[in-house]
């Protein structure tokens, strides 16, 4: 064991937990109706807690036991058998990597929130978000990080696909299961309606973006100069998102929004987030400003063209921005184009099969849709018997 290394991924452990609680949660909230903020703050906390026990039960077996199929893990370390305050993972004590990549399976399946809020069941976030994390991304998880058939030697040769931090393990997937249930949802009722708190978007955005640097520089699994280039390289691609986004804001409609330029942060992040680990800050600096643009389009091609509506824009933020950052790994020569394109084929399609055969599994056991009554009074008193401000009191 290193005493430094495992200081750091310590921290770094709280840190991520840190971008769902409450980072994302505040995020989200402020984007959607007041009627519906706490609604939003439940999915986030609620998939927390169901993850980690879940994530401790079978996930973590899933990803990283010792199965030598390639595609999971097998159920050897379920319930964290045979791991104990000695046993070691490199350099860390396998306990507390176990508890850092749990931070990643609480994220992955709160990303997907963003593209169901106002309208969605609570039963159905629950149990969707449950099979989701044990059937598409753990094993995900093992075929990348795990010592899986997408690792160096795996299906793509030598050279494996390279996913320093979650480009494809966890926005490609959250972002195109967020696009499957948007599609199976259907629209809002309202969809005109301004985001309640941009004050609230601000705060989380500015969390996620600290927390960032336990996703990032925590992946390097070291305290090393690895992990201080991952840092910086991911702040300088957020900065650089963030400007492009609002620059690109203003030539198009006149106005830089502060919600504009705090959604091009994340853009920003979720691009570098695979590449984080293979390039310098120069190359950080191309991804974050190409991102700002390019994740800005795609919110209004899903939005405005294909007329999807993927409330909060995960896919088009998260899910370009992290198959964008992976495909750039290969342009700046740190990967095989064979390995990265392939991943991102092969994830990509199981990745949407199984989301849409879990949304019909799922809604034959609960409602996936509120009824229309209770999305036009709200989520927060109609489902959880709470409103979130009371201008009595």
């Amino acid at each position: 064991m290193n005493a430094a290394d495992t200081a750091w991924i310590i921290v770094a452990t709280a840190l991520v937990l840190f971008m769902t609680l409450p980072g994302l949660a505040l995020f989200y909230g402020g984007l959607v109706r007041a009627r519906n903020v706490l609604s939003v703050f439940m999915h986030c906390y609620a998939i927390a807690c169901l993850m980690s026990i879940l994530w401790f039960a079978f996930g973590y077996s899933i990803a990283f036991g010792s199965g030598t199929s390639g595609f999971w893990g097998g159920l050897d370390k379920a319930f964290l058998n045979g791991v104990t305050a000695d046993s070691l993972s490199g350099s860390l004590p396998e306990i507390l990597f176990f508890a850092f990549q749990m931070t990643f399976a609480i994220i992955t399946p709160a990303l997907i929130v963003g593209a169901y809020v106002e309208r969605v069941g609570f039963g159905f976030v629950l149990l969707f978000s449950a099979l989701w994390m044990l059937i598409v991304y753990a094993p995900v998880v093992h075929w990348i990080w795990g010592g899986g058939m997408m690792s160096d030697g795996g299906i793509f040769g030598e050279t494996g696909v390279r996913d320093f931090a979650g480009g494809i393990v966890v926005h490609e997937t959250a972002g195109l299961a967020a696009l499957v249930i948007a599609v199976f949802l259907g629209a809002r009722k309202n969809q005109t309606t301004p985001p309640h708190n941009p004050g609230f978007v601000m705060i989380g955005a500015a969390m996620l973006w600290v927390g960032w640097f336990g996703f990032n520089g925590g992946s390097q699994l070291a305290a090393d100069g690895g992990a201080a280039m991952a840092l910086t390289v991911t702040h300088i691609s957020a900065a650089a998102a963030s400007l492009s986004w609002g620059l690109w804001e203003r030539v198009k409609y006149g106005k830089t929004s502060l919600v504009g330029v705090v959604t091009g942060t994340i853009a920003g992040l979720a691009s570098i987030t695979p590449a984080s680990g293979f390039v310098g800050p120069v190359a950080a600096l191309i991804i974050g400003t190409i991102a700002g643009i390019l994740c800005q389009e795609a919110v209004n091609l899903i939005r405005n063209k294909v007329k999807i509506d993927d409330t909060l824009d995960v896919f088009a933020v998260h899910g370009v921005g992290g198959i964008f950052g992976t495909i750039m790994i290969a342009v700046f020569g740190q990967g095989a184009w064979v390995a990265q394109l392939g991943a991102l084929a092969v994830v990509g399609a199981y990745t949407i099969v199984l989301t849409v055969a879990l949304v019909k599994l799922v809604g034959m056991i609960t409602p996936l849709r509120v009824n229309a009554e209770t999305e036009v009074n709200g989520l927060d008193l109609s489902v959880h018997g709470e409103r979130a401000y009371d201008m009595s009191s």
